[in-house]
Parts: structure tokens; sequence; C-alpha cells
């Protein structure tokens, strides 16, 4: 959302400031060449007129948007926060606000402070029940189930991190497992004493969870997925053969 929102100000004829210290490389293609970093936070609200936040709620970035760094704003400035609410210092930006030193607060969290408040616009939380984003949302759930049985790719998972690689090879193995060392070290060994080549390999983790995309030349035998599920640590294991043709 973050990008979209950075190349539609920016294709408005705004001057874009970004912050992101975990941007991914298929993010940063899809952001347009003329926004520009922030290296700071700090850095990110001296510069701007309007500062619009786009982070998930962690303890790390509750009252991400405090005292400090409103201070640091120009005069007139807006912030704008369709996250989530606890982003916000409530009490420091109202206390902005009152001062003039912020000129207007738009979300969509109409707390109780903000009610009467005429410097502040606070719109219904309904931005994914309209009729496009349902529409949106039933085709992005049918295209990730769609990739992950076919391909075994994982997008958008709850537990498990983002995993896609290109097809190589005429057969596919995907494997959840444990995050501990040597994993995949034993699966190639298994592939490997199978006779088969390895084309391709993807590993990813996320904290306790890992998930392992290997393509190989030639078909799997059963022994060998035995094998890997037989390897401590192993969850699930899939062969999966040469991608369906399209309709």
């Amino acid at each position: 959302i973050g990008v979209q929102v950075a190349n539609a100000a920016h294709a408005l004829g705004m001057r874009v400031v970004g912050f992101d210290p975990q941007i991914t490389v298929e993010r940063a293609w899809q952001l347009a060449s003329a926004v520009r970093q922030a290296r700071t936070l700090e850095e990110l609200f001296s510069q701007s007129d309007l500062v619009t936040v786009h982070v998930p709620l962690v303890e790390a970035t509750r009252a991400l948007v405090g005292a400090d760094r409103l201070r640091l704003m120009r005069a007139g400035g807006v912030v704008l926060n369709f996250s989530r609410a606890e982003l916000v210092d409530e009490p420091a930006l109202l206390a902005a606000l009152a001062a003039g030193t912020l000129a207007a607060y738009v979300c969509d969290f109409p707390a109780a402070s903000f009610r009467g408040n005429p410097r502040v616009v606070a719109l219904p939380h309904l931005g994914a029940s309209t009729a496009e984003a349902e529409v949106n949302c039933a085709v992005m759930v049918i295209d990730n189930l769609r990739a992950f049985l076919e391909d075994g790719t994982i997008r958008n998972s709850v537990n498990f991190p983002d995993a896609e690689l290109p097809r190589a090879g005429t057969a596919r193995i995907t494997v959840a497992n444990a995050n501990v060392p040597n994993m995949v070290g034993q699966i190639s060994s298994a592939i490997g004493d199978a006779g088969l080549n390895i084309a391709d390999l993807l590993n990813k983790s996320r904290a306790e969870l890992a998930y392992t995309i290997v393509d190989v030349e030639g078909r799997v035998p059963a022994a060998t997925l035995d094998r890997i599920r037989s390897i401590a640590g192993v969850l699930a294991v899939r062969e999966l053969g040469p991608r369906p043709a399209p309709p």
C-alpha cells in the first residue's frame, strides 16, 4: 500500500520522501524512481508537509508518530493514518492540533477524543469492504491457492515465509521444515543419492519455520521422498510434476 500511495503522490506532482528499513527488492522495483529515500524517520518528518503511515502495529511501531517527531514537521503539516490507531500518540497529536503546529489529522479510527475536533477528519473504517476490494481479495486468494497447488509458491502466509521460484527441471519438491541447521544439506544429499541433478533451489525461513523448493531433472523416486520425510524437523513434503499447461 505504501508503494502505491508513493507512486500516486508522485503522479500528482508531489515531492515524495519514503522511509522503509525492510523494503524488498520486489517492492523497490515497483517504486517510482523519483521517490527519495530518507535515512531516518526524523529526516522524513522534518522534510514533510504530509506524512502518511503504512506499517503494522508491533511494539517497535507503537506511538511511532509521537511528540518529538511531530515537532519536526513543518508548520501546517498533515498526518494521515490508515494503518492502526496506536501508531500515533493520541495526546501528543491532540496537543499539536490544539497548538496549531499540526493543521490536520486524517484517519479511519474515529476515537472519542477526536469527536467534534475541526482539525480531525475521521473516515469510516470500510476500505476493505468496498465492492472492488471484495473482488480483488477473492481473485488474490484464488491466485495464491493455485500458485501453491501448482508450483508450491507461498504468498502472504501468516506463519511461513514468502517463497517463489521460477520453474526449472522436470519435477519439483517442496519441503516445510523446522528452521534448523543442515536441513538443506540433508535434503540435497537425499536427492543426490538418488542420482538426480538439482536444477534450482530456494530456501526461505521465518522465525522457527522454513520452506525449501527444489527443482530436479527427472522423476523423484518414492523412496527419496520417504527419506526426506524421515529427516528430523521435516513437517511436510510434496512432489510436483511438470507445470500444467495453461487452459
